[in-house]
């Protein structure tokens, strides 16, 4: 049960990623998106602020730095398609 409820808050905080970022893709691409964010956010964002990530725990900080880092993410995904 707890794998089902990280899938659903990852296929929810890759959707306000998406929506904030103004890309498009679909529910899977969603998921992956925000558990790579999550792990970046976890090696580069969790020491800065202090909070953990989605994968620690589910929270409103962990939910915050774990957008964050999906944010970051799509960003470099979009510039390195716009570099080729």
């Amino acid at each position: 049960m707890n794998i089902l409820i990280y899938l659903i808050v990852a296929a929810g905080i890759g959707w306000v990623a998406t929506e904030i970022m103004h890309d498009r893709s679909n529910l899977l691409i969603n998921i992956v998106v925000a558990i790579v964010g999550a792990f970046l956010a976890g090696y580069f964002l969790s020491p800065i602020f202090g909070v953990g990530t989605i994968n620690d725990a589910i929270t409103v900080p962990t939910m915050l730095v774990t957008l964050l880092g999906t944010i970051i993410l799509l960003a470099i995904v979009r510039l390195i398609r716009r570099r080729r």
